[in-house]
């Protein structure tokens, strides 16, 4: 806990008003600490610089469940930019909305992005925990690798990914991180390539078979080793908010330990918006989702 990198988020986040809590979980995309010996570093890169929001994932925390609900990085929202002239972005008040994707919110700062999450999906955040390249794939190592169940031999060029035969198969980190930033992700069937026609909402269902996954190998391990590996590769890169405390820790741990989270997909559309392609939120289809991570619950 006393390794962590603290993020001020001022009132951005919700106060709970019961037993459930919303966590923010940010991919971030930043190459702080990738190096030429990286292995993957072609596919990862090392000129870009800053962090950008790479995934956004909204997990519920109630007694006895867990649920996950991926927000496309494509969706078109008001972004509750601060007010003008403001240097300091927690404690900014909110300014004019302006429309753009709700991935372009990150770079006024997390708690630019919990406010435009909450304004425009009615979400409350309690917690905020943000994960970069170089943890991501410690921890995945630490673990031993993850085992990912592979229909058919799959390919991206563009992430790194490459896996050559189908079945269950072991990733390591740099691997892992490979599938889960998979944008073109291609499977070959029958000898040939064939790219998923599901974009980004493949890449979502991706991501939470990896987050499932990963929470049920975690949960099945009893080796302090292990545990204290996973614990030093995620404390040099996780960002979290400065009022996550041991217990809120510790209630997590225990209510995910081993389980098998509900995930939900957020109803959304393809659509144009100056001359670029964007996702919008299906109103009608996405209210009752939408509710189950409101304060109060919404119902199965």
């Amino acid at each position: 806990m006393d390794g962590l990198h603290r993020v001020d988020l001022g009132d951005a986040l919700a106060t709970p008003t019961g037993d459930a809590r919303n966590y923010l979980i940010v991919g971030s995309d930043s190459r702080e600490g990738i190096t030429s010996d990286t292995p993957n570093v072609g596919a990862i890169g090392t000129d870009v610089t800053g962090r950008r929001s790479d995934t956004l994932i909204v997990l519920r925390i109630e007694p006895g469940s867990a649920t996950m609900m991926s927000i496309p990085r494509d969706l078109w929202v008001e972004n509750t930019r601060p007010a003008a002239g403001c240097p300091d972005w927690p404690k900014c008040p909110a300014g004019s909305g302006k429309p753009g994707r709700i991935n372009a919110a990150y770079a006024g700062g997390p708690a630019n992005l919990v406010r435009t999450v909450t304004t425009s999906l009615g979400i409350p955040i309690h917690h905020y925990v943000e994960v970069d390249f170089v943890s991501f794939a410690g921890m995945v190592d630490a673990m031993g690798g993850i085992t990912i169940d592979f229909p058919h031999p799959a390919t991206d060029r563009n992430s790194g990914l490459n896996v050559p035969e189908a079945g269950p198969q072991r990733l390591d980190g740099t691997m892992a991180l490979a599938y889960v930033r998979s944008r073109h992700y291609t499977e070959i069937i029958d000898g040939q390539p064939r790219t998923d026609p599901t974009a980004d909402l493949g890449r979502q269902q991706r991501q939470q078979t990896f987050i499932r996954t990963v929470l049920h190998e975690v949960g099945q391990t009893r080796n302090p080793i292990t545990a204290v590996r996973l614990v030093d590769a995620a404390a040099g890169g996780v960002r979290v908010d400065d009022a996550l405390g041991m217990g809120d820790v510790w209630t997590l741990a225990r209510r995910l330990s081993g389980t098998d989270p509900e995930t939900i997909v957020l109803p959304t559309v393809g659509a144009r918006k100056g001359g670029a392609a964007v996702l919008l939120l299906k109103e009608a289809e996405a209210a009752p989702v939408l509710a189950r991570f409101q304060d109060g619950g919404g119902g199965r």
